[in-house]
């Protein structure tokens, strides 16, 4: 019986980075992804810094070092989450999930790929919201970027296993819509943009519980202030583990 990896199969690590250069090509070359990616999270900061329509407590601080921590933990989301999920629920939908397992590239290699897409798009995002941010006056805490580092890649760990589950679970069209509004919703209202404690009521509590808050916090702490938020990057770590034992027992590879 002849191994499943093919006797021509390249090897495995030569198959994951062929994926992930693919999964990264299909997110910035979709309009409606770059869009979501992008676009509007550069739209936003600047938005956000240049107006004072919206509200922000600053304690001291200038306006685009409170904004700008929080729009890059946006433009994590955006992409480990609401990309990931409709990007995925529609290959699933399509039959390319079932057809990409039984290649020699393989279940696992498959998810490598799509993990190392995010990142490598967020990559992407980071220099180019960290250069506008720069450019309208962002002083980040040097000492902060390691704490950051983990924070971004927590978050992504947390969005992406949320991706999976919804993708893995619905129909791509409800897909579709939940992970657009969940996108706005936790925007708005999650602790990602506006600070958790900045909330009001009880919606302050919810918030900082959230993966959005949590990461939305622990952006902040490590490049306005340099320290490692441990409350925060717990709540990511918690988040990481509920949601991706889930996606990984509840996950159909076809529809």
């Amino acid at each position: 019986m002849s191994s499943p990896t093919g006797a021509g199969a390249a090897p495995a690590p030569r198959r994951v980075l062929a994926q992930t250069r693919f999964e990264t090509r299909a997110i910035l070359r979709n309009g409606e992804q770059l869009l979501i990616t992008l676009i509007l999270p550069v739209l936003l900061l600047v938005a956000l810094v240049r107006t004072t329509v919206v509200g922000l407590t600053t304690d001291g601080a200038t306006r685009v070092d409170v904004v700008a921590p929080g729009v890059l933990a946006l433009a994590v989301m955006s992409t480990a989450f609401t990309s990931q999920a409709i990007a995925t629920s529609f290959d699933r939908r399509n039959g390319v999930l079932r057809l990409l397992a039984t290649t020699p590239l393989g279940r696992g290699g498959l998810l490598a790929g799509k993990v190392l897409g995010v990142l490598a798009v967020e990559v992407v995002q980071v220099v180019v919201l960290g250069g506008v941010a720069l450019a309208l006056g962002w002083q980040p805490d040097p000492s902060g970027i390691g704490a950051a580092v983990v924070a971004v890649l927590l978050g992504t760990a947390a969005f992406t296993s949320f991706a999976l589950l919804l993708a893995g679970t619905l129909r791509a069209e409800a897909v579709l819509a939940i992970a657009n509004l969940v996108l706005v919703v936790l925007a708005v209202a999650g602790g990602i943009l506006v600070p958790a404690g900045a909330l009001p009521g009880p919606l302050a509590a919810v918030a900082s519980v959230l993966p959005s808050g949590a990461l939305g916090e622990a952006l902040r702490a490590a490049l306005q202030d340099g320290v490692l938020a441990g409350g925060p990057l717990a709540v990511l770590a918690g988040w990481t583990v509920v949601l991706g034992a889930l996606a990984a027992r509840l996950f159909r590879w076809s529809s």
